[in-house]
């Protein structure tokens, strides 16, 4: 009875842990799947150039940078179920007006309410709730399989989109109309609508209730929360995520660095970033697994190193002048890095000693300036490949990826020499005091 109940016990926790993960990927669907799986389609369909969509992000970016900080504050006090729900329905709504096709001045609106929508009520219940699912030593495990398995439902649902938008296409992309590929892409938006509001009911029904840390009339706790301020170590992860996610921005134009490049169809273009996708469960799982043996940041500074050679590689890489085999290989390198990373930086939380209940406002911090890359990084790239042209664009583009990826690998050596400093000091105080 008792290894019944065990199992019954380890199945919901489990049931829990795949609402969290459905939930965390398919809230930012919307905002930007479509435009990373689609990009061509997209900027075709809504009339758009690089440089006005990298504008648009970069209003959603400045939402969200400020919805990071009171979201986490408000992580600690009320339900994150409930946060979740409220979030994700909200969300979803902003999809039927998306398929009306607005245009850009009301895209601006459009993406300004999903900074609100997916970050304030979102970004750190959804966390929180994960670093309560793993233990003390089972935290890589946990924000890797959130990583991993939003990955693959990432990968999964763009595949389902890629597939719905050929079979709603009469003739291929390339030989559509306008009319056509509207009409086609209304009905991929509507799709990414219903499985954001499907989502919703997966937290309502597996996500158990996760209770909060103090009453929100508790303003000394609060004020005690902000001493997160003077920590170098939160400072020093912090700019592992920035670093981290001028990456992930970056995985945003390889579709179209597939189509201008490497001449690839629209289509295909959409089909290999959907398939390359894939590679993050795979890449989230094995970090995570790899950080609880040997530390989060070991793991994080070597795929640093490796994404920065990748970049490197890039910045001087063309059809002429390398193999095509060679830089796909290259571009999947980066894949698996910029994976590996965003799976397990938020593990960093339990080798830099922070409290459970300064979670929420510990994640609100980091995130508020971690993912400024919302702001800025989608204008400079917007501008780098819409003033130079062809190749040399995207030369400049890499480059830029490769100097934040030396930041971080740097940072996050920095981080470990200073987390192993730590351990020696405390082990030799525990040795006097015996």
């Amino acid at each position: 009875m008792m290894k019944k109940t065990a199992q019954r016990n380890t199945f919901t926790k489990y049931l829990s842990l795949f609402a969290l993960i459905f939930a965390g990927e398919i809230i930012f669907a919307l905002p930007f799947h479509i435009a990373r799986f689609f990009r061509p389609t997209f900027l075709e369909v809504f009339a758009l150039s690089n440089s006005e969509l990298g504008k648009i992000y970069a209003i959603y970016g400045i939402v969200a940078m400020l919805a990071y900080f009171p979201g986490g504050a408000i992580a600690d006090y009320i339900s994150a179920k409930k946060l979740l729900i409220i979030s994700l329905l909200s969300t979803s709504l902003g999809g039927l007006y998306l398929a009306q096709i607005p245009n850009a001045n009301m895209l601006i609106l459009l993406y300004g309410y999903w900074g609100m929508t997916s970050i304030f009520l979102f970004w750190a219940a959804m966390l929180k709730a994960t670093r309560e699912w793993g233990d003390e030593s089972t935290q890589g495990r946990a924000f890797g399989l959130l990583d991993g398995g939003r990955g693959l439902i990432a990968a999964i649902t763009a595949s389902l989109a890629v597939f719905l938008l050929s079979q709603l296409l009469p003739n291929t992309l390339a030989q559509s109309s306008l009319q056509e590929q509207t009409i086609a892409f209304k009905k991929v938006i509507y799709f990414y609508t219903f499985i954001t509001a499907l989502s919703a009911s997966f937290i309502w029904l597996l996500l158990p209730e996760i209770k909060a840390s103090g009453s929100m009339t508790q303003r000394p706790q609060i004020l005690q929360h902000l001493n997160i301020f003077k920590q170098q170590s939160i400072w020093l992860q912090t700019a592992i995520v920035v670093s981290a996610y001028c990456g992930y921005k970056g995985i945003d134009y390889y579709s179209i660095y597939a189509v201008d490049i490497l001449n690839l169809d629209p289509l295909d273009a959409a089909s290999f970033t959907a398939i390359s996708a894939y590679l993050r469960p795979v890449a989230a799982v094995t970090a995570g697994y790899l950080a609880d043996r040997f530390s989060a940041s070991r793991v994080i500074s070597i795929s640093f190193t490796i994404m920065a050679l990748s970049y490197l590689v890039l910045t001087m890489a063309s059809p002429l002048t390398l193999n095509m085999t060679l830089i796909y290989l290259t571009l999947i390198m980066t894949f698996i890095t910029v994976f590996a990373v965003r799976a397990i930086y938020f593990a960093l939380l339990e080798e830099n000693k922070v409290s459970h209940h300064q979670t929420g406002i510990t994640i609100g911090l980091i995130s508020v300036i971690g993912f400024t890359p919302d702001v800025f990084f989608a204008p400079i790239a917007g501008y780098l490949l819409d003033t130079y042209s062809g190749i040399e664009g995207y030369q400049y583009l890499f480059s830029l990826l490769m100097c934040c990826a030396l930041i971080g690998m740097v940072t996050s050596l920095y981080l470990r020499v200073g987390i192993i400093n730590k351990a020696i000091v405390s082990a030799i105080k525990l040795n006097i005091k015996s």
